[in-house]
């Protein structure tokens, strides 16, 4: 069988001031995922699950899953705050506007995901050649390998001139992964008249040189992974059920599964440049990339039929 793409498409959108996740970025209203379902259908996957929130379904039937739903097999399900949440434990959550995080959305697909899979953040830019290269992999596990995948990109090709952005820090030796830290504040500075890449860290800022590997959230799992997250979640939980804030990130489990020695991750990477939609000036610059892909025949003017 086919892997399975998992789109992760419940976030907020705070930085951005909307619904990125459904926002027309093509010449004829395509979305940012309308791409990425596309390269990834016509590069070895099968399927894709989008998990949402309930509140966006109607535009998001509208402007997006109805159409590429009647294209390729397709199927979306809910993230809530109450999602996987031991209902004792639900009154302790009173003052949470938004769900658990990624590793939480990856956890509400549980059941609908049967196949090793995929999973993409819904504003991100990937390039087919990262979802060639993830679906050969996963073609080749069966459904409880311990060998998980990634596809890495290099820090100063995800950069973006709008604002600061979150990227997983990868440290990689011979192709594999061995541990990955979420930083949540990456930004371009100045310093001695030079632009240099700065993280905001809980005890301070220091420095990247840009040529770091990075997570973008696209792993491939089998189906053995869940079991870990499900583990990493219930642990968080434990410690954050009464945080208004705190979430469950997905490079922070996927770089558990390695330290426990519960799995093993392939690092594959990837010269693509990352472009996306993190702040609102962003959209313009995604519109002008995508335009600039049609004009050299790298997509079709008419994603879908």
């Amino acid at each position: 069988m086919k892997p399975t793409l998992l789109v992760l498409a419940g976030g907020m959108g705070s930085r951005y001031g909307g619904v990125k996740q459904i926002d027309a970025v093509g010449m004829h209203n395509e979305t940012l995922l309308d791409y990425a379902v596309y390269d990834a259908m016509h590069n070895g996957f099968g399927k894709v699950v989008f998990v949402i929130r309930k509140d966006i379904e109607t535009d998001f039937r509208a402007r997006l899953f109805d159409r590429i739903a009647r294209n390729c097999d397709a199927e979306y399900l809910f993230q809530s705050i109450d999602s996987l949440i031991d209902p004792k434990e639900l009154p302790q959550t009173v003052n949470r506007k938004k769900p658990w995080g990624t590793i939480h959305a990856v956890l509400c697909a549980e059941n609908s995901v049967k196949t090793p899979f995929a999973i993409i953040n819904a504003d991100d830019y990937y390039g087919r050649k990262a979802y060639k290269t993830m679906a050969e992999h996963l073609s080749t596990l069966d459904t409880h390998s311990p060998n998980h995948a990634m596809v890495g990109y290099i820090l100063e090709n995800t950069m973006s001139e709008s604002g600061s952005v979150s990227r997983g820090v990868c440290n990689v030796e011979n192709g594999m992964l061995v541990s990955m830290k979420e930083h949540t504040k990456i930004s371009y500075g100045e310093e001695n008249g030079k632009r240099v890449i700065l993280s905001q860290l809980e005890n301070g800022v220091i420095h990247l040189t840009g040529k770091e590997t990075v997570s973008m959230n696209l792993f491939g799992f089998s189906l053995k992974a869940f079991e870990g997250f499900h583990a990493f979640f219930e642990e968080f939980i434990k410690k954050n059920i009464a945080s208004e804030k705190a979430e469950c990130l997905l490079p922070e489990g996927a770089s558990m599964l390695v330290t426990k020695g519960l799995g093993t991750i392939k690092c594959y990477t990837t010269d693509e440049r990352w472009f996306g939609m993190t702040y609102p000036e962003d959209r313009e610059i995604v519109k002008k990339e995508i335009a600039q892909k049609i004009t050299e025949n790298y997509y079709p003017e008419f994603l879908w039929k």
